[in-house]
């Protein structure tokens, strides 16, 4: 079948999406959350229901224990923050132990357009999506033009037709 065709018959699938954001800084007051409005908006947009939202510090065990909290419910969980390269940002590597199937093509593509926009820093993103069990995650990086960025050019335009796809036996 035809990717257009697929995507016809994915248009009635609800998309329930649950965000985690990992802020050290939101959490402390020192930064306002830019992200949950950015989220809420596109969920508009789209058409899906933001279900879930969680703030937590950037420690192993508490972004561990949201995402585990967001699986039964929500089919597509969005994770924003720790996906650089310093020693502090971890939820790459915490997450990475979820997943079933990877979807390389989301970083490779993500990585492209942030460097159509900024340039090469976009190498410094270790940014990710995967298939766990039947959700979709996607890991992104914790500035609101790069979740922005992702959510309207990648993940919400094929979020519909990948979770079709994950229904099939």
């Amino acid at each position: 079948m035809p990717v257009e065709e697929h995507r016809r018959e994915a248009e009635g699938l609800e998309i329930n999406l649950g965000l985690i954001i990992t802020s050290d800084s939101i959490l402390r007051g020192v930064k306002k959350d830019e992200i949950t409005p950015i989220v809420e908006r596109v969920c508009e947009d789209y058409r899906a229901t933001l279900r879930s939202r969680r703030l937590v510090p950037n420690k192993e065990e508490e972004i561990r224990k949201a995402f585990e909290d967001l699986l039964g419910s929500c089919n597509v969980i969005v994770v924003t923050g720790g996906t650089g390269v310093s020693p502090r940002d971890i939820t790459v590597d915490t997450l990475k132990s979820y997943c079933g199937k990877d979807m390389p093509g989301f970083g490779e593509l993500f990585r492209y357009l942030t460097f159509t926009k900024h340039g090469s820093a976009a190498i410094a993103s270790r940014s990710f999506a995967c298939v766990s069990g039947n959700t979709l995650l996607f890991v992104l990086p914790g500035s609101p033009d790069a979740v922005e960025l992702a959510l309207r050019k990648l993940i919400m335009p094929e979020a519909r037709h990948l979770l079709y796809e994950l229904k099939k036996t």
